[in-house]
């Protein structure tokens, strides 16, 4: 299937996609100053039907802005293979952002774990949790994701639409199974986020894994949902590859954390 061709000004083609005229791009700077502006009223007690409203605005740009983003790949046939690499490109700077935000996290965890307070560490009156108990299904649970996630990207490149259908649903299933075991170890912890530097550095590293977690299922849910559309292709699948390749960062950052907060964090835990 013919790529579209794109003109530049001087009536000569080019490889560059030109993007039709779009509203969304001020309607969502305009929802997220909503929510930033509600954020700071909720943090003042003001209420949080502001932030609420901007949250929801925000949500409906980003699905009316994607769904343009799909409309031109796969009706209007926009995207080149030189505006695939830019998309690439992206992705991988929008990756190298999301890590340095567990790097401010996890520098605040060994900052505090290696010059303790006291000299003691985890905290006096903090009880850990067992790594060798939920943290280790979990991570099991991730590291197969990671492999169905693998499997999906193989029948793809070789046309293998069942393989592929299927592996995508399996990896969106365990990426929800990982949550709802969040859920529960979140509610059966005995400490708050507010009890010290352990359960603060914990609870937001951790959460904040939870909710990439929560995004990568939703990516790879709206993929499984095109892919049994067809709206992937063995050589047109970069919305596909670009969750790909967010989930086997997710995965590679859970990693970190089962090592060094659940399992080098955890200290006399797992000798009881």
């Amino acid at each position: 299937m013919s790529e579209k061709i794109e003109y530049g000004t001087t009536g000569k083609p080019h490889p560059y996609h030109m993007v039709n005229p779009s509203i969304w791009p001020m309607l969502s700077a305009f929802a997220a100053g909503l929510m930033a502006v509600g954020g700071v009223f909720f943090m003042h007690d003001k209420g949080s039907a502001l932030l609420i409203l901007g949250f929801m605005a925000v949500l409906a740009c980003m699905f009316f802005w994607w769904r343009d983003v799909v409309f031109e790949a796969v009706v209007e046939k926009a995207h080149s293979a030189v505006a695939k690499i830019g998309f690439r490109f992206g992705m991988m700077l929008f990756i190298a952002s999301e890590l340095m935000f567990f790097v401010a996290f996890f520098w605040a965890f060994f900052n505090a774990s290696l010059f303790p307070v006291g000299g003691i560490w985890p905290p006096e009156g903090i009880v850990t949790v067992d790594p060798l108990g939920l943290p280790l299904l979990m991570t099991m649970i991730l590291l197969l994701s990671g492999c169905t996630v693998t499997w999906a990207h193989a029948a793809i490149l070789n046309s293998d639409k069942d393989g592929f259908v299927k592996a995508l649903g399996l990896t969106t299933a365990l990426g929800f199974v990982f949550l709802c075991f969040q859920v529960y170890e979140y509610t059966h912890l005995l400490f708050g986020f507010k009890d010290g530097i352990f359960p603060s550095t914990f609870y937001m590293a951790t959460g904040f894994h939870g909710f990439h977690v929560l995004v990568g299922t939703i990516f790879l849910g709206v993929c499984w949902k095109r892919a049994k559309a067809d709206h992937f292709t063995k050589d047109s699948h970069f919305g596909f590859e670009a969750a790909a390749w967010y989930w086997h960062f997710v995965d590679v950052v859970w990693l970190f954390l089962f090592v060094a907060v659940y399992f080098w964090g955890a200290g006399d835990a797992i000798a009881h």
